[in-house]
């Protein structure tokens, strides 16, 4: 996790938007959210630092916590003792013990299901095969549906419960009614996702919401990565499409109407290949999974299989290149080659401080990364490639359903007191001053 407060805002902006506090309630619940963000960042802290955090007064603290503390939100953790005079402070710190979110992927090859505790620990995760474009529409939400049953069910036997579930999706999304509006990869078009598994989860789904695989994944990421002067950044999902969430400044970019970061759309193929979304020549036809596969090797071969697991699959495929199959390391030089065309180009438009490579390149990356690096060097205007790092995501597969957790929990970060009823709890004495 990061330790930079200014993280505790560019994130949450980027993801639900600035709030605008209108009457005393909504600053009271804008400053719980603050203490809230910072002790996620920033890690456990005491009133005092979290009054000189805040720059709120030590009494409005104390009440804040004491409110927190009621929703089983955070918690008092060891005493802090740093040898300074003075009666040293307890520590404050997340709990959220009895809550957590869920993230879902439903990708070309599996469906991925996590649920992340406030604090970040995994509560839960699963991850099934399926060949989603093959199995049809109804047939891939019964699964979804399914597979976040069980998870509730297990959820509810550890005494956990979710307060809200973000489905990533390969695909352009209309938020607002949960439309996956295109989705080639998957053969859908104005699928309404967030009503068909709401209903399949009936009579008491959680709070649903709709994200695109790559923004999910670039959340994730960015949350993950350990620079902490890192807030331009370009996350790469590598699968059977080719997508990017694209973090500026610490905001994530959606464009104007949420096509921002179709980069497997862009036409960079002299060969002119056909690509499922319709045209010929985008950069996913050079790069994607699909490609990779066919260039390593025939038809018949099981690396070809949707049946197998990815990962046994591309472990197959790395075997062989350290093996030094001829095929399978000319397949990775020529997709080493085209994949930093493309990064070049985004390098000059956007000039991140990372380019993270996700998907499948987590897998098999290593054995192109060197030349990917060099090739990007070369190709990108500015000297040094502008500072371009490119790495590799430690998330791997993961990071879609990841950030789709970390999106669902973002519900109590921007309003802790409203998470969950409030009846049975003890409400905490307030001074009179103001929130």
């Amino acid at each position: 996790m990061k330790t930079d407060l200014r993280t505790a805002v560019t994130v949450d902006n980027s993801l639900s938007g600035p709030f605008r506090p209108r009457d005393r309630p909504s600053i009271r619940r804008t400053n719980l959210g603050v203490v809230m963000r910072i002790l996620r960042d920033a890690g456990p802290r005491s009133r005092a630092q979290l009054a000189q955090d805040t720059g709120l007064p030590k009494p409005t603290i104390t009440n804040l916590v004491a409110e927190l503390i009621s929703l089983r939100l955070v918690r008092e953790g060891p005493v802090q003792r740093d040898g300074a005079v003075g009666r040293p402070g307890t520590l404050v710190q997340l709990d959220g013990r009895d809550i957590c979110g869920i993230g879902v992927e439903i990708s070309t090859h599996y469906v991925h299901v996590l649920a992340l505790a406030l604090t970040g620990d995994t509560a839960y995760e699963h991850r099934s095969t399926i060949a989603a474009a093959r199995a049809g529409t109804d047939a891939l939400l019964d699964h979804t549906a399914q597979s976040v049953q069980d998870c509730m069910s297990a959820l509810q036997q550890d005494g956990k419960r979710p307060i809200g579930l973000t489905l990533a999706v390969p695909g352009v999304i209309n938020q607002t009614p949960g439309t996956l509006q295109y989705a080639p990869a998957l053969g859908w078009r104005n699928v309404p996702v967030t009503r068909e598994l709401r209903t399949r989860l009936a009579p008491s789904p959680p709070r649903l919401t709709l994200e695109n695989d790559a923004k999910a994944s670039a959340i994730a990421e960015y949350v993950h990565v350990q620079d902490t002067d890192m807030h331009d950044m370009i996350c790469i999902t590598g699968e059977r499409g080719i997508g990017a969430g694209i973090i500026s400044d610490g905001r994530l970019l959606r464009g104007r109407t949420g096509f921002a970061g179709e980069v497997g759309h862009m036409p960079l193929s002299p060969e002119r290949r056909a690509c499922v979304c319709g045209r010929f020549g985008c950069w996913e036809t050079m790069v994607g999974l699909d490609t990779m596969f066919r260039l390593a090797a025939d038809e018949d071969d099981a690396i070809h299989d949707p049946a197998v697991e990815l990962e046994t699959r591309l472990a197959e495929l790395r075997r062989r290149a350290e093996a030094g199959d001829s095929r399978t390391l000319a397949a990775l030089d020529r997709v080493a080659d085209d994949l930093a065309i493309g990064i070049a180009l985004l390098a000059d438009v956007f000039n991140p401080g990372a380019v993270v490579l996700g998907g499948y390149f987590t897998h098999i990356g290593c054995l192109m990364l060197d030349r990917v690096q060099h090739v990007v060097r070369d190709r990108v205007m500015a000297p040094n490639a502008g500072g371009c790092q490119v790495q590799l995501s430690t998330l791997g597969f993961t990071a879609a359903a990841r950030g789709g957790a970390y999106l669902a929990l973002d519900a109590v970060y921007q309003d802790p007191s409203g998470h969950h009823e409030r009846r049975d709890l003890p409400q905490p004495c307030r001074q009179s001053e103001v929130y």
